[in-house]
């Protein structure tokens, strides 16, 4: 039975890439059902790539088959992968774009797609996985070959150095992971481990040049303009504006530090 196939890109929507890729995968089972995610990732931005994929999978069904084509370094001898989590699995490079998805543990299941009867060619561009070796061994699963049909197991994946926030006894340091159509800064901080650590305590958050003091609940906690903290609906740290725009307030951007510190 064919089942469903979720395409994440920095492709864009103006060249034939993404094209491309359906085709491949519709050639192999034109039963599948391909679902866009976004083909709009800043160009070679493996952080946004996986905080969008950590915050899509939970509300896909069990066998859903996703393909994760952010690549800047296509053709190197970084590895091509499949793996699997819980019922979901996952296409794409090994380039530390699993590592939100993971912070919990490792994959159920990892291979390296060093099996060429899955690829398009046997000779695939070095400029051009996604095409030749990502849709195809996708397409494969989707269609009801196994994680280790498709590859030979390998050990443990590449992680992003900041894909993690760092806790100790006054706080928690973290980082800003991705910021929205709104401005609304989103970062790794969950709000299990910010309660965890809290214990309780008042807090103050210090993210790029404003200092922020407790937690709301909803946007329209504070008047508009106004600045605040809260938890998004992933359960994730945000620094927002109500009404307005917390990354060109703060002049944050992706990536910069978000430190809270817990005051007895």
């Amino acid at each position: 039975m064919s089942g469903i196939l979720t395409i994440t890109t920095d492709f864009g929507y103006r060249d034939a890439y993404v094209p491309v890729m359906k085709g491949v995968i519709a050639r192999i089972d034109p039963q599948i059902r391909t679902i866009d995610v976004t083909h709009e990732i800043a160009p070679q931005d493996v952080m946004e790539a996986a905080y969008v994929l950590r915050r899509v999978v939970p509300y896909y069904p069990a066998g859903t088959v996703h393909l994760v084509v952010v690549d800047p370094g296509v053709g190197s001898d970084r590895r091509c992968v499949a793996l699997r989590k819980g019922d979901h699995r996952f296409v794409g490079p090994d380039n530390g774009i699993f590592s939100l998805l993971l912070d919990d543990g490792s994959p159920d299941e990892l291979v390296q797609l060093d099996r060429a009867q899955y690829w398009r060619t046997n000779s695939p561009s070095r400029t051009f996985h996604g095409r030749d070796i990502f849709a195809p061994v996708a397409a494969h699963l989707a269609s009801g070959r196994s994680i280790r049909d498709v590859g030979s197991p390998v050990e443990a994946l590449e992680r992003l150095h900041w894909a993690l926030p760092i806790n100790d006894e006054q706080g928690i340091q973290g980082w800003v992971v991705h910021v929205d159509h709104f401005g609304n800064c989103i970062t790794n901080i969950s709000r299990q481990s910010f309660e965890e650590n809290r214990r309780g305590r008042t807090m103050k958050c210090f993210v790029g040049n404003g200092i922020l003091r407790d937690v709301a609940t909803t946007y329209g906690d504070v008047a508009a303009g106004e600045p605040l903290v809260l938890f998004d609906s992933a359960d994730y740290l945000e620094v927002a504006v109500n009404s307005g725009n917390a990354s060109r307030l703060f002049d944050i951007q992706r990536g910069a530090a978000v430190n809270v510190i817990f005051l007895d």
